[in-house]
């Protein structure tokens, strides 16, 4: 049985490769440009991605606050496309996004030092995959 494979748009892959890459601010960019023309029933899962890689670059940049006050956000706007949406194992991604922001979302500090371990970061891989040309 041949694997299935989906059309996405060309702005939330370009946003997954740049998360996937690390550069949170740069996929923020990309599904913000998305977010802003689209007007669908994906319209909030794109927001909940869109904090996700701003909660990950306030973390990469010592911005403790900042990331922990997004971390809720991202819960209640993904959770409700559950267990998947567009490609996206929802629970398996929130369970990593947790994961890797866990000393920050305990933290009751203004200012802790905390250090992002790269190992815990969070990938999006899509199934099925993106079809290729």
């Amino acid at each position: 049985m041949a694997a299935e494979t989906e059309e996405y748009d060309p702005l939330y892959l370009a946003g997954i490769e740049k998360f996937n890459e690390c550069d949170y601010y740069e996929s923020h960019e990309v599904w913000e440009e998305l977010w802003t023309e689209y007007r669908g029933p994906s319209r909030k899962f794109y927001q909940g991605l869109i904090q996700a890689a701003v909660a990950l670059y306030h973390f990469g940049n010592g911005n403790i606050r900042g990331a922990r006050k997004l971390h809720g956000s991202v819960h209640g706007y993904l959770e409700p496309y559950a267990p998947r949406h567009l490609g996206l194992d929802l629970v398996a991604f929130l369970a990593d996004f947790d994961r890797c922001l866990a000393d920050v979302a305990a933290s009751t500090e203004d200012y802790p030092a905390i250090e992002l371990n790269p190992d815990l970061l969070p990938e999006i891989h899509l199934d099925p995959p993106p079809a290729t040309t």
